[in-house]
């Protein structure tokens, strides 16, 4: 989902400031387990080759509000592999009447029913990337230097260099006479395209990335036979759940794990980064230093302004040793625990960091 201006030719989104409604993250994002292929794949949307048969669904997706929201009626699932060059993603939606109308790169494809993917290589917060495409199709994507929320601005001239994309439609496209089954998209992203200013973020054996996937569905009413919206907010269904209707708020994002072993083992366990309890502890201080400005007009310099202990012992008796340092306008809060070694940073824009001293 994104919210555009138009400014000098280019499209750019509104920042949001922050409320209550980017309250901590108490929730567990799903994760998936990446496994690695050696046979070619032909991006047709038909999902036909043996690799893809050898790796599992995702579940299938849920409200971007999670349960406290009914569950989808209608079933969206993803798969994922991966060679030296592309991460391949595959989507099915459900859907008895498939339309489209954006036919324009670029073009807000969210206006339509659509499919998206959220990519933050390194789980940073800061500098990740959103594709999104329709039933046609259609392809819109970007860079995020940072989330909304933090002054972020959407960059629409970035391009996914090299990405491969495909629909295959099980019915047929704006025909409201007939009952459709599903859309199926297949993506073949280039790690080479997961650049800005920076070297392309590539994975190795082990490495984690913070990925989420969005499927935008509106209602409709159907006059003169043609499809036509409804007036009224587009549902938003989601892999891992945000617990927020936004999906600019990477921290919450599911889990990738990618592995050297071939796509048939399916035997590799996920485990929880050590340091992934830390974070939530600094997303805490996050959210307790934006109250404070709110209230102060500026951050606290201590952890005592934030009445917060600079000591702590989780359930599982882990120990947090948390720092903060400040000014009016910046600050920066780092923690160490006994099961990790080095830091976990934070700072105001919540970019969220490790760190060695």
């Amino acid at each position: 989902m994104a919210c555009t201006i138009s400014i000098f030719g280019f499209q750019y989104c509104q920042a949001q400031v922050f409320s209550e409604s980017f309250k901590p993250f108490t929730g567990t994002p799903e994760h998936y387990v990446c496994y690695h292929i050696t046979d070619s794949i032909t991006i047709d949307g038909k999902l036909d080759e043996a690799a893809w048969q050898q790796v599992n669904w995702t579940n299938d997706f849920v409200d971007i509000e999670g349960s406290k929201r009914p569950q989808p009626p209608l079933q969206t699932r993803v798969k994922m592999m991966w060679d030296q060059q592309y991460l391949y993603i595959a989507a099915t939606l459900r859907e008895p009447h498939i339309w489209a109308t954006l036919r324009d790169h670029d073009a807000v494809i969210f206006h339509d029913n659509d499919f998206e993917v959220f990519i933050d290589p390194d789980g940073d917060t800061h500098q990740y990337y959103e594709i999104e495409i329709n039933a046609f199709n259609t392809v819109m994507d970007l860079f995020m230097n940072k989330p909304y929320r933090n002054g972020g601005t959407a960059m629409l001239n970035w391009d996914t260099k090299g990405l491969k994309t495909a629909v295959h439609v099980n019915g047929s496209i704006n025909q409201p006479g007939d009952t459709d089954k599903e859309w199926t998209v297949e993506m073949a992203i280039p790690f080479q395209a997961f650049r800005y200013f920076n070297s392309p973020e590539r994975p190795q054996d082990s490495s984690i990335w913070r990925i989420n996937f969005s499927r935008v569905e509106w209602d409709t009413d159907i006059r003169n036979n043609q499809y036509v919206k409804q007036r009224k907010p587009e549902h938003n269904w989601v892999w891992s759940a945000q617990d927020i209707i936004n999906m600019h708020a990477p921290e919450r994002w599911g889990y990738l794990l990618f592995t050297t072993q071939p796509a048939g083992n399916n035997h590799v366990q996920f485990r929880m980064p050590p340091a992934e309890q830390a974070r939530q502890v600094l997303w805490q201080l996050y959210h307790q230093q934006q109250q404070y400005r709110q209230q102060h007009g500026r951050y606290a310099a201590s952890l005592q302004q934030l009445q917060l202990p600079a000591k702590q012992t989780a359930a599982n008796g882990v120990v947090y040793t948390l720092e903060v340092e400040g000014i009016s306008s910046q600050y920066n809060a780092r923690i160490q625990g006994s099961n990790f070694k080095g830091y976990i940073n934070i700072n105001q824009e919540g970019r969220i960091y490790e760190s060695r001293n």
